[in-house]
């Protein structure tokens, strides 16, 4: 605390979005050890942001490092953020949806755009037979389990939207949970159809796919580099108790 407001010191990598932002917040930790929100301004004394984020996907959003040196937050501008997690909230699975939503996204217009290069760039393959890529029997079979694939995680998503939308509505123990669970399961197949199609994209529409001219790689670079934002191998294992052992997820925004 420091008069009416805290002096906040740190520094932070992935802090996507604060390069472009007006306010920026901040996560801290009090001097009680509880979490709390400080937001400042993006020209705040002592707040340095650095334009480092080099990582190959998801390039604008600029999840880069944030240095806080002895910046004052107004006491209006610090929120109890511990609250949301100090008991059970539907705060994690709300945030977990948008980015399950995100990884469907992406995999529906890799998708899109690889049965567009299909029909009209791509060449059937000699032994095919056919004067038509998209008459390949192979690719048709493809392109086939590729939409199931993405139906089924649309489906788990509009299911875990539902749920969500229960836990909001009564934000109990065992709605949270349900939601968390459901969250969990959409975001696994959500994160499986995104790479598969970002990859089948230059398989079926072949070599010409990978042109530079074309940017298509950037459709692979964000999938892969949006689906490590939380290990799925973690949401298998948080089903996994709940069906089997009756263990509710853990009550952080990351499920």
């Amino acid at each position: 605390p420091h008069g009416d407001g805290y002096i906040v010191n740190g520094e932070k990598f992935y802090s996507t979005g604060a390069l472009f932002a007006h306010l920026v917040p901040i996560i801290a930790i009090d001097e009680d050890g509880k979490v709390r929100v400080a937001i400042v301004d993006r020209d705040a004394p002592g707040l340095e942001i650095i334009d480092d984020w080099s990582s190959f996907g998801q390039r604008t959003t600029a999840s880069g490092t944030v240095v806080i040196r002895d910046v004052v937050a107004p006491a209006d501008r610090v929120l109890p953020a511990y609250l949301a997690y100090d008991q059970a909230s539907p705060a994690g699975p709300q945030s977990q949806l948008a980015h399950a939503s995100i990884d469907a996204g992406i995999a529906r217009g890799a998708i899109e755009t690889t049965i567009r290069l299909v029909r009209d760039h791509a060449r059937p393959w000699i032994d095919s037979g056919k004067e038509r890529a998209s008459d390949d029997p192979y690719t048709i079979a493809q392109i086939g389990e590729l939409k199931i694939r993405l139906h089924a995680a649309e489906a788990l998503l509009q299911r875990a939207g539902h749920e969500v939308d229960r836990a909001i509505a009564r934000p109990e123990i065992e709605a949270i949970a349900l939601a968390k669970v459901a969250v969990a399961e959409a975001k696994v197949l959500t994160t499986d159809i995104a790479i598969q199609a970002t990859n089948k994209l230059f398989e079926l529409a072949g070599t010409r796919s990978t042109l530079a001219a074309h940017h298509l790689d950037r459709l692979w670079r964000d999938a892969r580099t949006h689906t490590l934002h939380d290990p799925v191998r973690w949401k298998y294992h948080a089903v996994g108790q709940y069906y089997l052992n009756g263990v509710n997820p853990p009550l952080h925004s990351w499920i």
